[in-house]
């Protein structure tokens, strides 16, 4: 949505994977949100705290989708529905729109609900939730791509 909690900690965590495997720089990777209300702001504190605890960073700048986007990424991932169904309407074609899925596909424990959800509002356990769901689904991301 806003790019700063769920978004900011997938890009961070795939980033922390790729690290590990020895595939920095080898897979683009970026974060945007599909409201523009946050742009330019860092990700959330305690998104940032909950990661920096994993020994995950979360960095950059709020930024809104752009159309380029979907014609500079193979895949562009959205954290639940509604975050999907708004970057689906954002493509221009069936070929833009078939890049759009939702995170939690590439966990291969997921079952049911596919949402992250958004921890904006809550207490710090949800920014532990959203680490654990995102860590899985990353894991198995980086499964399929390789």
């Amino acid at each position: 949505m806003g790019n700063i909690c769920r978004s900011p900690t997938a890009e961070g965590v795939m980033r922390h994977l790729l690290r590990e495997h020895g595939l920095e720089g080898e897979i683009e990777i970026d974060s945007a949100g599909t409201g523009g209300w946050h742009a330019g702001d860092p990700p959330d504190a305690r998104a940032t705290e909950a990661a920096r605890r994993r020994g995950i960073v979360l960095e950059g700048a709020a930024r809104k989708v752009r159309p380029a986007d979907f014609s500079d990424y193979d895949l562009l991932l959205a954290a639940d529905r509604e975050n999907l169904a708004d970057l689906r309407a954002l493509a221009t074609s069936d070929e833009a729109r078939a890049k759009v899925r939702l995170l939690r596909e590439f966990d291969p424990a997921s079952s049911g609900d596919l949402d992250v959800p958004d921890p904006y509002y809550g207490g710090p356990d949800g920014f532990e939730d959203v680490l654990d769901l995102v860590e899985a689904a990353c894991r198995g991301l980086l499964d399929e791509v390789r």
